[in-house]
């Protein structure tokens, strides 16, 4: 009996052994999956991409360790664009952006897009947009969808037939901080998975969404952005507008 009882006293701890590497090995390939799209020093793996008279203007540019875009008192442009040199299908994104309480611009991240050059007005990012919008009173809209797609060109969540975004649609309970509020650093996460799309800001779900038969339709598939497409941070048109990003970092899911 004392020998079965040292058996199986082994043969629990080798079991746990066993268990806790299996953990950690799970924990490690895990964290590993995490990928960093920001060295936090220059604009490595990011284009800027926009039309030609608004190429040597540096909207764009590292500051502290954060992407800074700043278009202050310099309204003379069009949509300029950071965006990414690879292009992502299924993803969670997870970033920290900074607003000012004194910029009244608009800005966004799009996702699964594409750049079109040959459009007569001198090119188009098609594709959904995350809204970044700081301005007040509705800093609200941050985390709901636009979609930039020509064809589209309206919030696709909630669905509205334009740019106009209802007063009815504000939620209970957001959370937006500016640079002088607490640690001056929102929370915004992008979760896509075949047609689902989930937004998070500041712990709050914004969106939780089945886009079938919207991000899957003709306009989408016509741009080659139905399925996988680019990231890309907005400088709305003729927008005067200050904001940063930094801490930048993407999973890619099955």
């Amino acid at each position: 009996m004392k020998n079965v009882t040292q058996i199986l006293a082994v043969c629990l701890i080798a079991l746990c052994f066993a268990s806790c590497g299996s953990k950690q090995s799970n924990e490690s390939n895990e964290s590993s999956e995490w990928e960093s799209l920001f060295n936090g020093t220059d604009l490595s793996g990011w284009n800027l991409i926009c039309q030609p008279q608004d190429k040597d203007k540096g909207f764009w540019i590292v500051e502290d360790g954060a992407i800074l875009c700043n278009s202050t008192n310099r309204r003379d442009h069009h949509h300029v664009w950071l965006v990414s040199e690879r292009e992502f299908a299924n993803f969670e994104l997870q970033f920290k952006f900074q607003a000012f309480s004194d910029s009244p611009g608009n800005s966004g991240l799009q996702f699964r897009s594409r750049y079109d050059y040959d459009l007569e007005n001198g090119g188009w990012m098609h594709g959904p947009q995350v809204d970044i919008n700081p301005p007040q009173p509705m800093t609200w809209r941050t985390g709901l969808i636009y979609d930039e797609t020509y064809e589209e060109r309206r919030w696709i969540y909630p669905s509205l037939p334009n740019w106009d975004m209802l007063p009815e649609y504000e939620p209970e309970e957001h959370i937006f901080k500016y640079a002088e509020d607490g640690d001056g650093w929102n929370d915004l996460t992008l979760i896509c998975q075949g047609m689902h799309i989930k937004t998070i800001v500041n712990g709050i779900v914004r969106t939780d969404w089945d886009a079938t038969g919207v991000l899957d339709n003709e306009a989408h598939k016509k741009h080659n952005i139905d399925k996988s497409g680019y990231l890309a941070f907005q400088l709305h048109n003729g927008d005067d507008l200050r904001i940063r990003y930094k801490d930048i970092r993407i999973k890619e899911l099955p």
